[in-house]
């Protein structure tokens, strides 16, 4: 009877590892197409990072900064419905002008920048100074038309953090 128990003991373990590490694998193939959704979303761009820069710098097109900074808008919110999501993209996709499977990948890469400005808020402030040196006062029409669909969408008040957002906003485009 002992040896029974331990049989089934070890097939036990033996199972629990074998489905933990087939988990792991599963979770590691995940990060490899995000990081490759990050990478098609940049070439689909033009997005191309220089060295020695910081990747916000390397910016060419203004679409890009105004899906970062919709990005960045919506996660300073401090719980982004669904519909705030969904608002922000179909407005992205009309003031950038692009199709729908465009605006999502401006998301994708809008997401990434934020992350690699170190947050939503340094992201706003650094993202639109850099809308500003690209198409200056020009691009601030698409960008609150975009900002305004997220402040619509959902309970239509803005966090602190966004009015605070929008005054770094007006600050870069020296208004």
């Amino acid at each position: 009877m002992p040896i029974l128990i331990a049989i089934i003991g070890a097939l036990g373990a033996a199972a629990y590892w074998y489905f933990r590490m087939r988990d792991i694998g599963v979770a590691g193939r995940d990060l490899v197409n995000v990081a490759n959704d990050v990478r098609l979303a940049a070439r689909r761009f033009g997005f191309s990072r220089r060295s020695n820069t910081h990747p916000a710098e390397s910016i060419e097109d203004p679409k890009v900064a105004i899906g970062g900074l919709a990005v960045a808008f919506l996660e300073l919110d401090d719980l982004p419905s669904q519909d705030a999501r969904i608002a922000m993209t179909r407005e992205l996709q009309r003031a950038a002008n692009v199709s729908l499977e465009d605006a999502e990948e401006l998301v994708i890469l809008g997401r990434w920048l934020m992350s690699e400005c170190g947050g939503a808020e340094p992201a706003i402030s650094r993202l639109s100074r850099k809308l500003y040196k690209l198409g200056g006062g020009e691009q601030l029409g698409p960008l609150m038309q975009v900002l305004n669909a997220i402040g619509t969408a959902g309970d239509g008040a803005l966090s602190e953090r966004q009015r605070g957002a929008l005054d770094d906003i007006k600050y870069a485009f020296k208004l």
